[in-house]
């Protein structure tokens, strides 16, 4: 690479990455949270229930309103928070617990089962505030009748290796559960209950953000067997005897446990993309707006966008094309990776060395797939010099994709995102920066 193109390149990585840091930080509890936590009851305690990858800093910023800026004691306030091993957040007086994700453990399990506790013990003078956010599907585990820990984890792992999308995940594991579906508000009433909830979902959902505990479940026992019919090679039996059993279906629009609740979204993909958005426009770039709830297939929304930049180089424009929501990897290979970083690959060989494209894929909670280790990638950057990087090592990119081992491969040549925790999540962020092509 000339001088030039080299400049250039590192201007689009830094601009990439200052993206990514805006769009986190949008989604941040201390930045949405605060505005919509609810004046607490007159002579009720505050009951504070949280679960997902946001839910140690959501924790941590309620208890300080409730505590320090309105008074209330110990009480008075109560709760207990459930996140992803690694994302507590330190606490005066409320309780974190760490457990798994995406596959359930039983620290998860437990933690649950002291969840419906607290909720089931509301009374009419308490107002319970839920504070959710994505990973809450897997923090809140607590098996439908008849199920083992061990049987949600096994089923949900082979559904992330099916390709299944999180609707369809969290629509099976609706009909799994004690706690989601709208479990939990059936639970909590007849106390007062207020969801807060950060987005992680294409659509913004609330049925489907966490498996919509609080909300009512349009889903039914029939679409959790059909995504299983379809899915998987062969659904285990105790999993087809529970979505054949009647008592397993989720509580519906209209059912009484929602009479008394109320559900707020605080933030979302979409406003995380304007944030990154408004970078983009400062630094001189036209924005294209890809969407906030794309979904299918990482390599193929790479090859997509991939075609779309280099287009846009050759006609002279200098755009940066954001989008978010949910790839998914249908798993063929033995290799580590996530959906972003599977993204990046593709997207770094449909690029081919492209002198004046730089392409940034990241799970905006930290970290993109990989083992439920704190310091998991989170994505990874591609550059011009991708390629030759890889080429000078003797690396065959394509033979990495095939076996799904994009992890392998930006750690080798030093592309990886690992920032940790960002005790939030609002799904996948996406950047390609694109300038006009010139003849160096």
């Amino acid at each position: 690479m000339t001088d030039t193109s080299t400049a250039l390149s590192t201007a689009q990585s830094r601009l990439a990455h200052a993206m990514l840091d805006a769009a986190i930080k949008a989604a941040q509890a201390e930045t949405c949270l605060p505005p919509h936590l609810p004046e607490p009851p007159l002579k009720g305690r505050v009951i504070l229930l949280a679960a997902g990858k946001a839910a140690g800093a959501m924790m941590q910023v309620a208890e300080r309103h409730y505590r320090e800026d309105l008074g209330l004691g110990p009480d008075r306030l109560i709760g207990l928070a459930v996140t992803r091993h690694g994302y507590a957040r330190p606490t005066a007086s409320l309780r974190i617990v760490e457990a798994g994700h995406p596959v359930p453990d039983q620290a998860g399990v437990d933690a649950t089962l002291e969840t419906l506790a607290l909720a089931q013990d509301a009374t009419e003078d308490d107002l319970v505030v839920v504070l959710m956010s994505g990973g809450g599907s897997a923090n809140w585990v607590a098996p439908a009748e008849g199920l083992t820990l061990a049987d949600k984890q096994a089923l949900t792992s082979a559904l992330l290796r099916s390709g299944a999308t999180i609707g369809e995940i969290n629509t099976v594991r609706k009909h799994l559960s004690r706690i989601k579906g709208g479990r939990l508000a059936r639970a909590v009433a007849p106390a007062r209950l207020v969801t807060l909830a950060i987005s992680d979902v294409p659509g913004d959902d609330p049925a489907v953000i966490a498996s919509g505990p609080t909300v009512p479940d349009t889903t039914t026992l029939a679409d959790a067997r059909a995504i299983c019919e379809r899915r998987l090679e062969a659904t285990p039996a105790l999993i087809r005897d529970a979505l054949n059993n009647p008592d397993n279906e989720s509580p519906k629009p209209g059912d009484l446990a929602f009479e008394n609740t109320q559900f707020t979204l605080i933030a979302r993909p979409q406003a995380s993309l304007e944030a990154a958005a408004a970078l983009a426009r400062d630094a001189g770039y036209e924005v294209m707006m890809l969407g906030d709830a794309l979904e299918g297939e990482a390599r193929d929304l790479a090859a997509e966008h991939a075609g779309m930049a280099c287009a846009l180089s050759d006609a002279g424009r200098k755009v940066v094309l954001l989008s978010g929501g949910e790839a998914t990897v249908t798993i063929q290979g033995d290799g580590d990776g996530g959906p972003n970083q599977e993204y990046a690959l593709a997207l770094a060989l449909a690029l081919d060395g492209h002198p004046a494209i730089t392409g940034l894929a990241a799970d905006t909670d930290g970290t993109d797939g990989g083992r439920g280790a704190e310091n998991d990638p989170a994505g990874a950057i591609v550059g011009p010099d991708c390629l030759v990087r890889a080429n000078a090592l003797g690396l065959d990119a394509a033979a990495f994709l095939g076996r799904n081992d994009s992890t392998g491969f930006f750690r080798a040549v030093d592309a990886l995102l690992t920032p940790g925790p960002s005790h939030t999540n609002v799904n996948d962020f996406r950047c390609v920066i694109v300038d006009k092509r010139q003849s160096y």
